[in-house]
């Protein structure tokens, strides 16, 4: 009875059905991205779709209720339905958790903000666009800036009506916050490294590519958020595309197999968009500093003996990371060999792959609506199949390629066109004066007195981008890439730092300089438990208890988060702690960021925040009396298994 519905439902959508289309156990639907008339809108609801997906639907093409309660100048928040829709605009509405019962004493519901993030693809972010957020931050934020893990600016604690000022600032430089959120594509990811070589100039080029390819077409940014203005300032990544890209065209291209929805205003994403966000990244072979495998889809760069020519792409697919405690159905996953395309076939393959999991991604039941779950599902020869039925061939064989290495290119490095590169190491991502007060413009500081950080990293990375001209690369692990160093700069660069109290990565932990955490409380909806705030300490016990069983010169890739989402990227780690209720984690062991994406595994649940030593101690112990010679801990786990370690 549900496969007739399913077939009916499909033929009222006048969407292609493709032979792949078969029923599910579960019930699950696909290909709702057309508008729905009444009589199918009926059928529908019998199918049950997720809330969200009745959101998008009704949503007006991401206009509506967010165009209305963003001119209501009354009211300090939004409504849960405009809190959806305003995602896909690059905003989450937050609140200081930490502040509730002072709001409640004050008369009010809730000390409401709201946080908005930009998308940069590959992370690059010019001096111009730096000096605007930095500005706006102390102006109309909380006066400071988050480095994300997917290469992007994060800008916390903006009033409601200060959003659109900040939008259209931000639009009007040069950049945008279309897709930083939602289930569209999200920030494309690059290695950070900003060399100047025919490979890494190719990350650079298809990583905007990929950034216009699956961006959102709808009119609704411009409309609410510029009056309809149409912007003079072109995206700055456009000028990786060679002369004459026409990515509209290429976006739109049509070969009849079912990916093109005639017609429509998304021809790409439909009505109501993918089933769940979609993670895209680009990468050198050999270069895993971007943990390629946790996302929707990874491109590799293969380039001809010559390392001048372009051979093509090697792609995985199906990565990602969040998850929901105690429900086995969802799980971290890393992506899986697809294939090897060419430079010409690339723009189809890609949006192959986007139309598969757009028609088929499972839209009923939201905590499985990754494509990670469709690929875990049909299996590698199976997705595979269903991507082939859009693309209209073969997918070609996996290429050779090199083993995988990580680097998050910290420190001095020489660019390749006489200038220099420096990392910076930015703990945590914050960046903040942290030798300052820790409340800015009345608001509690997510930081503060609650860590060990020091240093004025706000003023002092203002003060080289002025002093210096120098732009920027974000990196996936939350620091600061500046690029275009002249030599003769170098020292007055290490002095201007040093003036600031800002580390030289020399003078980092390792483990500092290896971790993530998210941010988690107080301003993240979803925590359970601190991540950021907490994470130094860890980091500070965990050194300890190297030194105590004699390992005190080793390296441990850590990260944390305040709840399962992985939004620290988890579960990739050697070893991580997600948290699983107040003061409590989950201790993963095992992630490894180079055997092609090896994801950890459980060691023990909720393990006490005053029981950490007691539960990691057994565990080094072991590590440093059976590893073989130099073996890191996240792969001595992993070949000696669960079962293996302390009990």
């Amino acid at each position: 009875m549900m496969a007739l519905l399913l077939l009916s439902t499909l033929d009222a959508l006048r969407l292609p059905s493709h032979s792949h289309s078969r029923g599910r156990s579960h019930g699950h639907s696909r290909g709702r991205s057309r508008p729905l008339d009444a009589a199918t809108k009926e059928k529908t609801d019998e199918i049950k779709f997720d809330k969200v997906e009745r959101l998008k639907y009704g949503s007006n093409m991401l206009r509506e209720p967010v165009a209305a309660e963003f001119a209501d100048h009354e009211r300090i928040y939004v409504s849960h339905d405009a809190y959806q829709i305003l995602k896909y605009h690059g905003s989450y509405q937050q609140d200081d958790r930490e502040r509730r019962k002072e709001a409640k004493k004050a008369g009010l519901d809730k000390y409401y903000q709201f946080m908005l993030r930009l998308k940069v693809p590959g992370g690059e972010v010019p001096a111009s666009l730096y000096r605007l957020m930095d500005d706006m931050a102390t102006e109309m934020g909380q006066n400071d800036l988050r480095a994300t893990t997917r290469q992007a600016w994060q800008m916390h604690g903006i009033l409601k009506g200060n959003m659109k000022t900040v939008i259209a600032r931000i639009m009007k430089a040069g950049s945008s916050t279309v897709g930083a959120c939602g289930d569209v594509s999200r920030n494309v990811m690059t290695s950070p490294c900003p060399k100047v070589t025919p490979e890494y100039n190719y990350v650079r080029q298809y990583a905007a590519f990929m950034g216009e390819l699956f961006k959102p077409t709808s009119q609704a940014f411009s409309e609410i958020w510029l009056d309809g203005e149409k912007l003079a300032t072109q995206e700055y990544w456009k000028r990786h595309l060679p002369d004459g890209t026409d990515m509209d065209a290429i976006m739109r291209k049509d070969t009849d197999t079912g990916i093109i929805l005639k017609d429509h205003e998304e021809p790409l994403y439909g009505t109501t968009y993918l089933p769940r966000k979609f993670k895209v990244a680009v990468t050198v072979e050999g270069d895993n500093s971007v943990d390629l495998y946790i996302n929707d889809i990874g491109l590799i760069v293969l380039m001809e003996d010559d390392k001048k020519t372009l051979k093509g792409f090697n792609v995985v697919v199906g990565g990602g990371m969040g998850r929901t405690h105690g429900r086995e159905t969802t799980f971290a996953r890393a992506a899986h060999p697809l294939g090897f395309v060419t430079e010409e076939d690339l723009p189809e393959l890609m949006k192959s792959i986007l139309a598969a999991q757009r028609d088929n991604g499972n839209r009923e039941i939201r905590a499985n609506a990754r494509m990670k779950y469709l690929c875990h599902e049909l299996g590698e020869d199976g997705f595979r199949a269903l991507v082939e039925t859009y693309f209209g061939k073969e997918i070609t064989p996996m290429a050779p390629m090199k083993p995988w290495k990580y680097s998050d290119w910290m420190g001095w490095h020489e660019t390749g066109d006489g200038t220099w590169f420096l990392g910076i190491n930015i703990e945590q991502g914050r960046i903040r004066d942290f030798d300052s007060p820790g409340a800015e413009n009345g608001q509690s500081h997510p930081l503060a007195g609650q860590t060990e950080y020091t240093g004025n990293y706000k003023t002092g990375l203002r003060k080289l981008i002025d002093t210096f001209d120098l732009d920027m690369v974000l990196s996936p692990s939350q620091s600061v890439i500046l690029t275009g160093i002249k030599p003769e700069d170098r020292e007055a660069v290490n002095a201007m730092m040093r003036d600031h109290g800002m580390k030289q990565v020399e003078e980092i932990d390792p483990l500092t300089r290896l971790s993530i955490a998210c941010p988690a409380l107080p301003l993240c909806g979803l925590a359970v438990t601190e991540a950021e705030r907490l994470m130094p300490q860890y980091i500070e016990r965990t050194r300890a208890l190297l030194e105590k069983v004699g390992m005190a010169d080793e390296e441990i890739l850590m990260r944390m988060t305040g709840c399962p989402n992985g939004c620290a990227r988890p579960y990739m780690a050697e070893l991580a702690l997600v948290g699983d209720g107040p003061k409590m984690y989950q201790m993963w062991l095992g992630g490894s960021p180079v055997l092609d994406g090896r994801t950890a595994f459980v060691y023990k649940g909720r393990v006490k925040n005053d029981k950490y030593e007691e539960a990691l101690e057994p565990v080094l112990l072991q590590w440093k009396k059976d590893r073989l010679p130099q073996e890191a801990l996240g792969d001595y786990c992993w070949r000696v298994g669960v079962d293996a370690l302390p009990k």
